[in-house]
């Protein structure tokens, strides 16, 4: 199974996302949303956009 996207209210009326392993750890969590509807969109975007997403390093070091 997939890891799964959790929203939760932040506390201040609006929402939030993470993205959570299937081991329960966090891997990213989104920015604050004002409607539950504005933060699924940003999890569909990050849907879309993270599948042929490249990694930059602009810090030059090797791994």
């Amino acid at each position: 199974m997939a890891g799964r996207f959790v929203i939760s209210e932040d506390g201040q009326g609006g929402f939030r996302f993470a993205l959570v392993a299937n081991n329960g750890q966090t891997l990213a969590v989104g920015e604050g949303y004002p409607t539950k509807v504005a933060c699924v969109n940003g999890i569909e975007t990050v849907r879309r956009n993270a599948v042929d997403a490249v990694i930059e390093d602009p810090s030059g070091q090797e791994l």
